[in-house]
């Protein structure tokens, strides 16, 4: 697993844009500013690009590279077209499917970290209405993520989100469930927000 993936606190800071077809991202370190990773959705058709400004947005296909700031890939985040729950996969460096998530039916809103032979890994549970997440296992909490204010007026004339995603002391260093709650925070907009 890539080291960037390590730190426990991440700043998620969503791209400005009054009309963006696009969802692109950059991860930082809260404390020291650096950039982490920077996540972008480069591969958009036209008619995808087209209706990412109807109602249909929630339906429509994404893949999110999110790579260093060198360049180098660590993770890709997939969906194909969906009409009622999404099924969304992330998928290494090197292509290979590391798990994914799948959405349920719930009025807070929420769906299932899968690991790959989609056995469950933890859940996201958050409130339709809020902007608090958790990744549960059971009762025990792995992650944390909340919306960050970052101004009125950005906030009311952009469609750009701060997030703070807290990954608990336990979960290890080295665990692969880091990247799929990763993955899961870039989607919670585009799977739940929308």
């Amino acid at each position: 697993m890539h080291p960037a993936l390590s730190h426990n606190l991440f700043l998620v800071k969503e791209h400005i844009g009054m009309f963006k077809a696009a969802n692109n991202f950059d991860i930082y370190h809260p404390e020291s500013g650096d950039v982490l990773l920077e996540c972008r959705e480069e591969k958009l058709g036209f008619f995808t690009k087209m209706l990412r400004f109807t109602d249909y947005k929630r339906m429509t296909p994404f893949h999110i590279q999110v790579r260093t700031p060198e360049g180098d890939v660590v993770f890709e985040i997939k969906r194909g077209v969906t009409f009622l729950f999404s099924k969304v996969d992330v998928l290494d460096a090197k292509g290979r499917r590391m798990g994914g998530f799948k959405q349920k039916f719930s009025i807070g809103g929420s769906f299932e970290v899968l690991g790959p032979s989609d056995k469950v890994m933890c859940t996201l549970k958050g409130k339709w209405t809020g902007w608090n997440f958790r990744f549960l296992l059971g009762e025990k909490e792995l992650a944390h993520v909340s919306k960050k204010w970052s101004g009125v007026g950005k906030e009311l004339f952009t469609s750009a989100d701060n997030y703070m995603l807290e990954i608990k002391d336990g979960v290890n260093p080295d665990n692969p469930v880091r990247m799929l709650i990763m993955a899961a925070v870039l989607c919670i907009d585009m799977v739940l927000k929308e």
